[in-house]
């Protein structure tokens, strides 16, 4: 298996957090999302929607969504569960991922790309409006989710974790400041910061 990622990017970023956390260690390939490789033939022809991550299979077949990547590797590689050990644990972490995803990463991802975007796209102020308003939303309701538990999901980190460190780390790059009275949050993201799993580092900036 290979996995073609881009190091800071979020999704690419939630999956190297979860590889880190579970200690597997796959061949990668760096696809520079800067200098647009993911709109050349080359990786086209692993990915014609020239997105990423990808986690190309032995048997050539390419695995294109961050999730499904993540959810395959569980199932290769159970232990220590990232996702759970019995159905409503599983229910559970599920849906806290989700909203890490859509409800931080995204949101952060969309208002970056809206304001200062690393790949030039140009600022769109009523979609950066609309996402930081989405972000805080979000946020009251995690924050009071992740209560003075370790993780996201209580006492052992999960692909939650992961997720929101991703989003959480795009926004880091980009100098976008998280308000510090989503205090649950904040004591997490210290914590968090702690681990091996946090210190890859990043692109530097274009």
């Amino acid at each position: 298996m290979k996995l073609y990622t881009f190091p800071i990017a979020p999704n690419p970023a939630k999956v190297q957090t979860y590889l880190i956390e579970k200690e597997l260690d796959l061949p990668t390939e760096t696809v520079s999302l800067a200098e647009g490789d993911q709109r050349k033939p080359a990786f086209l022809a692993v990915n014609p929607l020239g997105k990423l991550p990808v986690l190309e299979l032995d048997d050539g077949r390419a695995l294109t969504e961050s999730l499904a990547i993540i959810e395959y590797l569980e199932e290769l590689h159970p232990d220590p569960p990232l996702i759970g050990t019995h159905p409503a644990e599983r229910a559970r972490v599920r849906g806290l991922e989700r909203q890490c995803d859509l409800g931080v990463l995204i949101p952060i991802a969309r208002f970056i790309h809206a304001t200062a975007s690393p790949l030039g796209l140009p600022p769109v102020p009523e979609v950066a409006k609309q996402s930081w308003e989405a972000l805080e939303k979000n946020l009251v309701v995690l924050d009071a989710r992740i209560g003075e538990g370790p993780f996201v999901a209580g006492e052992r980190p999960t692909i939650a974790d992961c997720t929101l460190w991703a989003g959480l780390q795009f926004a880091a790059f980009r100098d976008v400041e998280i308000d510090p009275r989503y205090a649950h949050v904040a004591a997490w993201r210290a914590r968090f910061a702690k681990r091996p799993s946090a210190q890859v580092e990043p692109l530097p900036r274009s």
